[in-house]
């Protein structure tokens, strides 16, 4: 099938339902995803932490790019291409190790300086202009010692997300946080599947009995809480705001990005097997009040999670339109110590947990939509917000250069009591009033929705400024 077929698929789906059957399977689709998605957005591929010594690299792969991260001599960590200027090989065969001088091509030996500059030539007659010879250089963006990339020759402004991922995690001191444990697993679905399943927790009491112990089972991430649970989020971020941590929610006008902040369960303060903090140190400059969990998600690639003690962070890359590689990394204070401070298990076991009974529910969700039975189902508009607004975004993204649709980007959004406003806000603008509500309303679902015509972009101000916009929070 071709990208004219995926598109006029996308146009005549039913919208707030599940994508058909071959967005989840077809090669020809898949590798779409690939060039309209993977090679254009800004991608979450680690922690500068991952690289603390000059030479240390780590090789990896985004579909058919084969890249390396290294710190250089200066201290500076950079994304290059892992293709050697010779004949093509593979500079850097293994995952990761640390060059000590140079980067050296196992096939003839050409050289490359640490910054990817072309060293030396073996036997070559020719004189080689170094910088025209270099290893090619990625466009790559570092926020909170997360680093992002972007493959485009022309990538999209990254400074919002800059900005905000600075702002909300700046008190974490994350650049000097220590990475203590780093697991990859391979789930048999599509990219799709996975980030469908994280954008939702409707289905976490059913499947995950540590993860509830301390994530809320009330549907704070949909915006459908009330009562004592939504007096409790509101209080907690009007606390934590008043200390100086950033905690209301704020995201991109096509919800691309999006980071906010929500208690834990009622006497956990950690991701841990009892709720309780798994690390005898805290973050940065954090206060010992109870601080919840920082929540940030950034599509297509990632979701987050910063709590006093620890941080979760997950990466997603596709390998086959239904197999997918998801890599989790937990990191710890920089002065903490394994065994005085933390152990390993006790920080790990509940997301190892998760991940694990998550990847059986993909699978079979895959395996369910390879069914010649299989039809789109609707999603439940009180638990799967996350989720609609997650196949929104990727229709504009896939539909953006046909005509049919068109994207958004660039801007962020804070929900107000009484409306949205929209503009490139600065860390210290995140204030949205007293007491004003972190969620949006529900008569109507998100603006994208309104693309189903295709006759107006999200940024429609008119439909934001009456609420007439949704978002769900997911994990």
């Amino acid at each position: 099938m071709s990208l004219s077929d995926l598109r006029e698929a996308l146009e005549k789906r039913q919208v707030g339902h599940t994508l058909p059957g071959p967005f989840y399977s077809d090669p020809s689709y898949f590798a779409a995803d690939l060039t309209q998605v993977w090679y254009r957005e800004w991608l979450f591929v680690g922690h500068t932490g991952e690289t603390p010594h000059v030479g240390d690299y780590r090789a990896f792969a985004v579909g058919n790019y084969q890249l390396m991260a290294i710190r250089g001599s200066d201290n500076t960590v950079r994304v290059l291409h892992n293709v050697c200027r010779h004949r093509g090989s593979l500079v850097c065969t293994e995952a990761s190790g640390t060059a000590t001088r140079r980067l050296v091509c196992p096939y003839h030996q050409w050289s490359y300086e640490l910054d990817g500059s072309l060293g030396k030539a073996r036997r070559t007659s020719l004189t080689l202009e170094t910088t025209a010879y270099s290893l090619g250089p990625v466009h790559c963006e570092i926020a909170a010692g997360m680093m992002f990339i972007n493959l485009a020759e022309s990538p999209p402004d990254f400074a919002p997300v800059r900005n905000l991922v600075d702002g909300y995690l700046a008190p974490f001191d994350l650049e000097t946080a220590k990475v203590i444990a780093v697991d990859t697993v391979v789930e048999h679905g599509n990219w799709k599947l996975v980030m469908e399943n994280n954008r939702e927790c409707f289905h976490c009491r059913g499947a995950h009995a540590e993860l509830c112990v301390s994530f809320p089972e009330a549907p704070l991430h949909t915006g459908a809480a009330a009562g004592a649970d939504l007096l409790r989020l509101e209080s907690m971020v009007e606390q934590c705001e008043a200390l100086g941590l950033p905690s209301r929610f704020v995201a991109a006008d096509d919800f691309q990005y999006r980071l906010m902040r929500m208690p834990l369960n009622e006497g956990t303060r950690s991701m841990t097997v009892d709720g309780l903090p798994g690390v005898n140190q805290r973050f940065g400059s954090l206060p010992d009040d109870d601080i919840g969990d920082v929540l940030f998600y950034h599509y297509p690639s990632t979701w987050n999670h910063f709590m006093a003690d620890h941080s979760v962070t997950f990466r997603v890359m596709p390998l086959t339109p239904t197999t997918t590689q998801l890599t989790t990394t937990w990191l710890v204070p920089g002065h903490a110590t394994e065994g005085a401070d933390y152990d390993v298990e006790t920080l790990t076991s509940v997301w190892r947990l998760t991940n694990a009974e998550d990847a059986v529910l993909v699978e079979n969700t895959q395996r369910g939509t390879l069914s010649p039975a299989y039809r789109p189902g609707p999603y439940s508009t009180a638990e799967e917000e996350g989720v609609i607004q997650f196949i929104e975004w990727y229709a504009a993204a896939m539909l953006a250069d046909s005509g049919a649709g068109q994207r958004c980007g660039g801007q962020v959004g804070i929900l107000s009591e009484d409306h949205v406003t929209w503009g490139v806000q600065t860390p210290t603008e995140h204030a949205i009033g007293n007491r004003g509500r972190l969620w949006f309303k529900r008569a109507k679902q998100l603006c994208p929705r309104h693309t189903r015509q295709r006759q107006s972009s999200c940024r429609d101000s008119d439909r934001y400024s009456r609420g007439e916009h949704d978002d769900g929070w997911g994990r």
